[in-house]
């Protein structure tokens, strides 16, 4: 019998509203999963108190017990990314600068909407330092705590993986959900930039910012997007339009979809064993029936040049003043990171600007010109890196630090705002998990869940767990 921790959210959302399974004890066996990573690596900031946790589970068994209304994610544990406001919580984002910071005074419009949807939260998880960077220390990867889980939102990959969460909200501006949903073995989806809402959510880069779901499976991201997604005028990047069900296509074939593998760019400078995994996950949706169509994007390579300037310009924006303050408490990789955009010219900025259009009429004209329906593509080019030396060795010899890697594949996405579906594709020779990403067109969330969710039907590498051991991978 699956322990109730080991369940996907759609599973354990089926068997709550059915009976056979009480809200009470799903939260018992999430909160007991918790202290199986020491406190020094482990996914959560805080945890909110056990007693008034097991109380709001209680209250969500009585509700169902009563016949009342429940909503999709009634009774699921969720976890929240440090950088998102929990109402009588502090927001630190994992900067020392943020230690004093009073309690939000309220809930994120996302964190609402999940407490709306019925969801339980469990506490904030470890951030990246104001989510700009791919380690997320202190926490470590559930496959091998040796191991770092990714970042920005590593901590509620790792949380989610460990089985310490059935879900939790991520944010994403250069790769910040599917970075870690991949070497942590997790589904990460990234939504059209301006679908959520992130008023709530300390910014990044205002332009690039996105706040989205990490769970087991597919149709978990999708009940979980669903349940987010809307028009918030008091967010100036908010999209003004209807928003179709992600979860929509679920269980629809993909015979006949077209699906592109652009090489170019996406297959350059990757870990050994990647490219045949990786060949593999395509093959499997030829096999299902996909049409795959094997055409490269001319302008990736500068998508993820575009990107980064404007990461970098914007993140300095936000910090400008704290930094002319002395930028007390925060670390001096993010200090340096911070003065280098403050010095880049308006020129470079505005330049920037004027690429990412270009950018996006491309991409747009890749799609139509070759009638897509979504792309395939890695979200990392290696595995989780050790914790000790955060570098990857690819096939040719060649090094790179995870934060210039693991965005590398990320940021062309970020800059044009299409959703993308991070979904477990397999496993190295180590034990360790690797995912690809399936990006759509715009506000098409619904296709590119329904390509994740037939292929991993078909493949099963959710059904894997983490053994929580040091030095150790298990799949």
């Amino acid at each position: 019998m699956t322990a109730p921790h080991d369940l996907t959210l759609s599973q354990a959302q089926r068997q709550i509203q059915d009976g056979t399974l009480s809200a009470v004890d799903l939260m018992t066996s999430v909160l007991d999963r918790i202290p199986l990573i020491p406190a020094e690596h482990n996914p959560y900031v805080m945890v909110r108190d056990r007693e008034r946790l097991l109380a709001e589970a209680a209250q969500a068994d009585n509700a169902r017990a009563n016949g009342l209304r429940m909503g999709p994610l009634h009774g699921i544990p969720v976890a929240i990314k440090d950088i998102v406001d929990v109402a009588g919580i502090p927001t630190r984002c994992g900067s020392q600068s943020m230690a004093d910071a009073a309690p939000a005074e309220a809930n994120a419009p996302v964190v609402n909407s999940f407490l709306r949807a019925g969801a339980i939260v469990v506490g904030k998880t470890v951030t990246q330092e104001y989510a700009a960077g791919t380690i997320s220390a202190p926490s470590r990867n559930p496959w091998d705590l040796d191991r770092i889980p990714g970042g920005s939102s590593g901590g509620s990959a790792a949380a989610v993986a460990a089985g310490m969460a059935l879900l939790a909200v991520g944010t994403d501006t250069g790769g910040s959900i599917r970075c870690p949903a991949s070497v942590c073995g997790v589904t990460g989806l990234k939504p059209t930039y301006g679908s959520v809402s992130r008023r709530g959510v300390f910014p990044l880069a205002w332009s690039l910012d996105t706040v989205g779901p990490l769970a087991r499976s597919v149709h978990d991201c999708a009940i979980s997007l669903d349940a987010i997604t809307g028009y918030d005028p008091a967010d100036p990047g908010s999209a003004h339009v209807v928003h179709a069900s992600a979860a929509a296509e679920i269980g629809e074939s993909v015979q006949g979809l077209r699906i592109g593998v652009p090489r170019l760019f996406w297959y350059e400078r990757i870990e050994p064993e990647l490219e045949a995994i990786f060949d593999t996950a395509v093959q499997q949706l030829r096999d299902l029936g996909a049409e795959v169509v094997e055409e490269d994007w001319d302008l990736a390579r500068e998508a993820r040049f575009v990107a980064l300037v404007i990461n970098r310009v914007e993140t300095a924006a936000v910090h400008e003043q704290r930094i002319r303050n002395g930028g007390a408490g925060i670390a001096e990789e993010l200090r340096m990171r911070i003065k280098g955009g403050l010095l880049a010219p308006a020129a470079v900025y505005t330049h920037a600007n004027q690429a990412r259009i270009v950018i996006r009429h491309s991409v747009a004209r890749y799609f139509a010109d070759n009638n897509l329906d979504a792309i395939m593509l890695p979200v990392t080019p290696g595995v989780a890196a050790r914790a000790d030396n955060p570098i990857m060795t690819y096939t040719d010899g060649e090094q790179e630090h995870v934060l210039s890697g693991y965005t590398r594949f990320n940021m062309p996405i970020n800059a044009t705002g299409q959703p993308a579906l991070s979904i477990p594709v397999g496993f190295t020779s180590a034990g360790l998990p690797i995912g690809m990403q399936i990006v759509g067109r715009p506000f098409a969330e619904a296709r590119i869940c329904r390509i994740g969710h037939a292929y991993e039907s078909a493949t099963r590498w959710i059904d894997q767990r983490p053994s929580l051991s040091y030095g150790t991978a298990n799949g």
